[in-house]
């Protein structure tokens, strides 16, 4: 299962479930399908994870069919803008399924439909992207949040947290009024009462206003004088919400995204789901697979001292790496572990370049 508010979501108004609903599938896409069609609402939508879990097929079979399905109407990869009270933004990479084909325009529609969708109870924080450290429910995703993302793992969390809103409010007020320069250390002890602020609906600025009116020519403790400030005018609680409610957060942009990469509208001309770039990249099949991990596996092994040997025919003797900007095992080595990930991922190996 992908993390909350990520993985697979239907995007509800689907016809009655039939035997035939995927006959227009080939046998391999519409097996997938099928799989897809029974997993439960949030589970990792990445080629991998379902690879992982299907029975018959690989992680490239997987990968070329949610293309296909892409192709077809039935997923979308939704790149969505997050915004939240507190005034923090992410974007996340969300996965829709749909089991009636749906046409360019219907996604189109749904997707614009999403713009200024509340969605407090339906977002994760981090940037995510599908196949990414996090996961695309859409990514996703996440970016996502794909949902890149993820194709939906979970962010990997930093060493050092990330400053929280709260902080970088009171971070901030150096810059309103220099006389008001508070320490790292007095905006960590400082931070639970300006968080406290923002839950009781506060913004930055408010803060920054109720810290920096009317503050005499010379301030010898900021600390102190902001925590006063701080707990004097902390603002009424909100009636009719929890005390400790989430914050509302709500998608301000959308973008579609291309179901095999990264790529979305802001950079490449997605079409049915799939960017330009890799609706080009032909789909390899098993023998292709098998056949280009075996010509890796030989330049692995004789192309370092073939081509020793014709740079010692040239030079009329050996040539020391040190003469070298890199030395000759060092290029096989990158050649081949770099085409051997394209290959892993049905990508077509690049051609050794002497």
């Amino acid at each position: 299962m992908a993390n909350t508010g990520y993985g697979k979501r239907a995007v509800g108004d689907e016809t009655p479930h039939t035997d035939a609903d995927f006959a227009h599938l080939c046998p391999r896409d519409g097996e997938i399908a099928v799989f897809i069609d029974h997993l439960d609402d949030g589970h990792a939508m990445g080629h991998k994870v379902i690879a992982a879990e299907h029975p018959h097929y690989g992680q490239q079979a997987c990968r070329t069919s949610l293309k296909s399905l892409t192709g077809a109407g039935h997923l979308r990869w939704i790149k969505e803008h997050i915004t939240v009270e507190d005034n923090s933004m992410r974007w996340v990479t969300r996965t829709y399924w749909s089991r009636t084909p749906r046409s360019e325009q219907w996604w189109a529609e749904f997707a614009r439909e999403r713009h200024g969708r509340d969605v407090t109870h339906d977002h994760q924080p981090g940037l995510a992207r599908a196949e990414a450290p996090r996961s695309a429910g859409n990514p996703e995703p996440g970016p996502a949040p794909t949902q890149t993302a993820a194709q939906e793992p979970a962010p990997e969390d930093d060493a050092t947290p990330a400053p929280t809103a709260a902080y970088r409010a009171l971070a901030g007020i150096r810059s309103a009024d220099p006389r008001m320069s508070l320490s790292e250390g007095e905006c960590r002890a400082l931070e639970p009462l300006a968080a406290e602020w923002l839950t009781r609906g506060a913004t930055p600025a408010d803060m920054v206003r109720a810290l920096t009116a009317g503050l005499p020519p010379a301030v010898t403790n900021p600390g102190g004088l902001a925590r006063t400030r701080l707990e004097n005018k902390m603002p009424p609680k909100k009636t009719g919400t929890a005390e400790n409610g989430p914050l509302r957060a709500r998608v301000t942009r959308v973008l579609m995204a291309c179901a095999t990469c990264d790529a979305d509208e802001r950079t490449s001309k997605i079409i049915k789901g799939v960017c330009e770039e890799c609706r080009a990249e032909p789909d390899m099949t098993e023998e292709e697979i098998k056949k280009g991990f075996e010509e890796i596996a030989y330049l692995g092994t004789t192309t370092a001292r073939f081509l020793k040997q014709k740079l010692e025919r040239r030079t009329g003797g050996p040539v020391p790496d040190t003469f070298r900007p890199v030395p000759i095992e060092d290029r096989v080595h990158y050649h081949y572990r770099d085409n051997r990930d394209r290959i892993a991922n049905g990508l077509p190996p690049r051609r050794w370049k002497p």
